[in-house]
């Protein structure tokens, strides 16, 4: 029987076309976690049975164990000591599961991973899934290296197989272990801290990452210089002459002045002489260099200052060209191509383009020289275009980037080397100052008649002689004030990560967009990073208390511990012991010198006493509470000064001033916006402290683990088992979820469109339409133990005999009901209630969903 040879790669789409070359398209296809693609072949000169299929990303994440999920029972500074474990990122997908039975009966794994740190780390994820640990004297894992999805380069890959780096594997490991602990150790300190305090924060967590704060750090940096500046006049003797039809304004040596009387003197020396004496002609020819390959980090600088596309929509993009066949792979560090690479293949490609196919002809037929040298990184050739395209084919956005990359890359191997260009200097002399004039004309355009944007300006001068005397037409004194720097941009800000080690070529538009998200900036016109008061605010408490939290130099030592690791020269273990040690100290610390930074807190933001709006009444006390409605949405009772999240994302009202028979808080109503939204009456007591043991599973958490789970989750009355009370699961819930081990539970405000929701999944059931109501009873269906409904039809359009409208039945079981209702699951098109479903069960009270990981939502490394 031929061995079978199972091969993996990061994404469906990327599987698919490593089948489709090897197979010169004669495969079969069938489904699995993810599409898995069969076809025969040939593997180390044998005949084998190929399997391609794919993992989604990483396959597992890391967090910390449900002991240390709780953020009020957990001390912030024991997450430094606290255990890691690797649970699969997406449990609903069962990629672990998909990869083990793959694996089963092959004896040779091929890695298909993108070639980068992360995809290196990936690589030996699946060799866990997969079981293919190394054997003594035995290799049966083997890692293609790639660079593009083309026939070209996947054949090339296939034909020089290496072996998977274990180093570069650990270097992730390092820094997902430094960011978890660290990030996770000082944002649940600062957002149990200030969110407590103050309602005007505007932000759901207060967060602290080894990258983002330092990125934010940047921001505010500038922002600082901005508000420090302090305006100064200044005064700039500007003669004007007239020569061979030029009227000529010139530049004072001396540029400008801040005195006004001694500027005063120097304008009147130069009218009283009247002329000015040519002094020099200096005539010089100058050259611009053509660009080097483009990487990532050039790719975004001009993504944002040019194309107007923030770092992380551009490096989306460029992911989608990538996995489409259109572009090389977009993540890399080199501007350097390699000298076996093939220019004119890449040429070939786009000759038959609109725009540059003329400029590619003539390349290829005059011939072209070599690329610029640039930096090679050892990881991928530069961004190259791959295979033609046009902008119907991509679309508006996706055009614009590709066409930048070809343009990029056709101007590298121009025929040209550089831009020419004449550049001329006129010096003059009157009243004993100097003054001077420029000009430039254009020589040779070379490279930037492909990319015209890097060009020059032409400015003529006349023709001017040594020693000749020209009179000045007017002398003007201008006055002007010296002006603050602008905000940084999107492009400055990745200059400034790049150049201080903050991030990857991977990583730095993440970083970029969770100071956005975090509110701690906001992108303005010019795609300029202004930071908001809750930005300015953290920085300079960072700056009061300890200046290397948000300085780059502590993440830039951090990074090149990293880079030691992956290369081998330095020991994952230790590189994170020290650094853990470090910021636990420095943690510490902070926690000592808080209040520096409260009081900067207090001077900007108002206490939770003096905001918001009175809206329901606590149990405790019977006074009314303040409603928040910033991020994120909380009550604060002002006499027992006590804080109660609420659900996120939605809109809160009084519900008809019932109260809680647990605890006489008066209830409130969630509604979530939208055509497939839902709504629930909620206690904020029992939201914020479930009364009944064994709840694993809150609203708002759906990767939770017990206790508190951080801010907005919790237990709604949808979940609640209260035996007697008319708003829990026991009272409105009619039957188990026919997506998952939920339950459905009625809408009680979703008239006329009634419906139902699960209280697990988004899976809606629509009810019939217009009914005047829609209510649960205490009756139970004998054939399926489901809920009995009452239906109050329409009397215009009941389809009940004899014009009556009063029905009650089982809604899986009564032949009317069934028959009228719709099921619809997320955003999935709707189709009808399938099945039966008898003898399933209502699951009220029993079954509460799957219970997903015990991880904390919030606290993910990918947030730092």
């Amino acid at each position: 029987m031929a061995p079978k040879v199972l091969m993996v790669a990061e994404k469906p789409s990327i599987a698919l076309a490593i089948a489709k070359v090897l197979s010169a398209g004669q495969m079969s296809t069938r489904r699995g976690s993810t599409e898995v693609h069969e076809f025969d072949g040939k593997f180390l000169g044998l005949r084998c049975q190929f399997k391609v299929t794919s993992v989604i990303g990483h396959v597992f994440s890391v967090d910390f164990p449900a002991k240390y999920q709780d953020w009020n029972a957990t001390n912030p500074l024991d997450l430094f000591q606290a255990p890691i474990l690797k649970s699969e990122a997406n449990p609903k997908a069962h990629i672990r599961r998909h990869l083990s039975q793959e694996a089963r009966g092959c004896s040779h794994l091929v890695l298909w991973l993108d070639c980068d740190r992360e995809g290196e780390n990936i690589c030996f994820e699946v060799i866990d899934c997969t079981g293919f640990h190394a054997s003594v004297g035995e290799t049966r894992v083997y890692r293609a290296r790639f660079s593009s999805v083309t026939e070209k380069d996947i054949s090339k890959a296939m034909e020089n197989l290496v072996q998977p780096n274990r180093n570069e594997a650990l270097s992730v490991d390092a820094r997902q272990e430094i960011d978890l602990k660290v990030g996770v150790a000082f944002t649940r300190f600062q957002t149990g801290f200030f969110q407590g305090k103050y309602g005007n924060l505007d932000s759901r967590v207060i967060s602290y990452g080894p990258c983002q704060t330092p990125t934010l750090g940047f921001c505010v940096q500038r922002y600082l210089n901005i508000n420090t500046f302090k305006p100064q006049k200044f005064w700039a003797v500007h003669p004007y002459i007239v020569h061979n039809g030029y009227e000529l304004k010139l530049e004072w040596e001396r540029e400008k002045l801040f005195d006004l009387d001694i500027s005063l003197m120097f304008q009147k020396l130069v009218s009283d002489d009247g002329t000015l004496k040519v002094v020099s002609v200096f005539e010089k020819q100058e050259h611009k260099s053509r660009p080097a390959g483009l990487n990532t980090v050039n790719l975004m600088k001009v993504a944002s200052s040019a194309l107007g596309f923030g770092p992380q929509m551009a490096m989306q993009i460029a992911e989608r060209l990538y996995t489409q066949g259109y572009i090389s792979y977009p993540r890399t560090e080199s501007t350097a191509y390699p000298s076996s690479f093939d220019f004119r293949g890449a040429l070939e490609t786009q000759k038959s383009n609109p725009v540059w196919g003329g400029f590619v002809q003539k390349l290829l037929a005059d011939g072209y020289n070599k690329p610029r040298s640039g930096a090679d990184a050892g990881d991928h050739p530069p961004i190259t275009p791959m295979r033609s395209a046009t902008e119907e084919m991509l679309g508006y956005d996706a055009w614009k980037l590709y066409q930048y990359v070809c343009q990029h890359f056709v101007a590298t191997p121009a025929y040209l080397d550089e831009l020419l260009n004449f550049r001329t200097k006129v010096e003059f002399s009157s009243g004993g100052e100097s003054f001077h004039c420029t000009g430039q004309s254009v020589i040779a355009e070379g490279f930037t008649s492909v990319l015209p944007w890097l060009g020059l300006n032409e400015k003529k001068l006349p023709d001017f002689t040594k020693g000749e005397k020209i009179k000045t037409s007017k002398v003007e004194l201008y006055e002007g004030n010296t002006s603050p720097p602008d905000y940084l941009t999107e492009s400055e800000v990745i200059s400034l990560m790049e150049k201080h080690g903050i991030g990857t070529d991977a990583s730095i538009s993440v970083h970029i967009n969770n100071i956005c998200e975090r509110n701690y900036v906001q992108v303005q016109s010019g795609r300029r990073l202004v930071p908001t008061a809750l930005g300015v605010t953290l920085i300079r408490g960072y700056q009061c208390i300890d200046p290397d939290l948000c300085l780059p130099d502590i993440r830039g030592f951090i990074e090149h511990q990293i880079t030691l690791v992956s290369k081998g020269q330095a020991d994952h273990s230790l590189v994170v012991e020290h650094v853990l040690e470090q910021f636990k100290q420095k943690f510490a610390y902070f926690v000592k010198q808080i209040e520096h930074m409260d009081a900067l807190f207090e001077a900007q933001f108002s206490p939770l006493s003096e905001t918001g709006r009175s809206m329901c009444k606590c149990g405790k006390c019977l006074r009314y509470m303040k409603y928040i409605s910033s991020q994120p949405q909380r009550l604060y009772c002002g006499t027992c000064e006590e804080v109660y999240y609420l659900p996120q994302k939605g809109l809160i009202k009084l519900y008809k001033e019932i109260t809680c028979p647990l605890d006489n808080f008066e209830l409130l109503l969630f509604s979530i916006p939208g055509p497939e939204g839902k709504s629930f009456p909620l206690c904020p007591y029992c939201y914020n402290n479930p009364p009944f043991e064994g709840m694993d599973a809150l609203f708002g958490a759906a990767k939770t683990g017990p206790g508190n789970q951080g801010k907005g989750a919790g237990m709604p009355c949808f979940l609640c088992p209260h035996p007697t009370c008319r708003h829990s699961l026991i009272a409105q819930g009619v039957c188990a979820c026919p997506e998952c081990s939920g339950t459905l539970v009625l809408d009680p405000v979703s008239a006329p469109k009634w419906r139902l929701f699960c209280n697990m999944c988004n899976c809606l059931v629509f009810l019939p339409e217009g009914a005047h109501r829609v209510s649960t009873t205490k009756e139970h269906c004998p054939d399926c133990d489901s809920t009995i409904i009452e239906v109050d039809f329409n009397k215009n359009n009941s389809p009940l005999a004899d014009g009556t409208t009063l029905h009650a039945g089982c809604i899986l079981c009564d032949e009317l009901l069934h028959s009228l209702i719709e099921m619809k699951h997320g955003k999935s098109s709707i189709r009808r209630f399938g099945g039966r479903g008898r003898g399933r069960g209502r699951g009220r009270g029993r079954g509460r969903g799957r219970g997903g990981k015990n991880i904390d939502p919030k606290m993910s490394f990918r947030d730092f």
